[in-house]
């Protein structure tokens, strides 16, 4: 009965730690102990000017980390009380990482925990498992290789009172982009993505 109860709270445990590794970031301040990695953060650098990032997970498009770049931007401006705000240094910057293999856990019947396996493809064995169970071969001329992106963005900003110049392309009301941005974006609740 114990063996049992273990293994259906590490099963509830494997499904929320699945489910939050399988959602791109919200937005949201970055926490250390966040269900979701990535989010934004700014630190004043003298008066008026500030600098802004968002950091998104490998599921967060590059689209969707600018755009909340630039609502972070426009929230921070009205926060400290001004109007408008114009970008005046921005970048994305891409991460690419490999991923040569990857993890499963796994319920061993009878044993009553979980363990880790390793999968990788071998061109002359197909997909193969590794764990302290099995054998097999370690090492293959042929390993699947999956290629992740990360994505972030950085700004500095400087932050004006009045409405904003017709003819500067890189100057946002603020308030514009909080009405026009901020339904569409995806924020967390309790510890969930909604």
């Amino acid at each position: 009965m114990i063996r049992r109860s273990f293994a259906l709270a590490a099963s509830l445990f494997l499904i929320g730690t699945l489910a939050a590794c399988g959602t791109a970031t919200p937005y949201q301040p970055i926490l250390k102990h966040s269900a979701v990695a990535g989010g934004y953060s700014d630190t004043q650098i003298e008066p008026g000017r500030y600098r802004v990032s968002f950091s998104g997970n490998t599921l967060t498009s590059r689209e969707t980390v600018e755009t909340y770049l630039l609502y972070r931007a426009a929230e921070l401006t009205v926060e400290a009380g001004f109007d408008h705000f114009t970008l005046v240094n921005r970048a994305t910057d891409k991460t690419s990482m490999a991923r040569i293999q990857s993890v499963s856990p796994y319920y061993v019947y009878g044993m009553g925990y979980w363990s880790p396996t390793w999968h990788y493809y071998g061109s002359r064995y197909g997909w193969r498992n590794l764990d302290p169970w099995q054998t097999g071969p370690v090492f293959d001329n042929s390993l699947d290789v999956t290629s992740v992106e990360k994505f972030t963005a950085t700004a500095e900003i400087l932050v004006g009172k009045g409405p904003k110049s017709a003819e500067d392309p890189a100057q946002f009301d603020a308030r514009a982009v909080l009405e026009k941005v901020g339904p569409k974006l995806q924020r967390p609740v309790d510890g969930r993505v909604r």
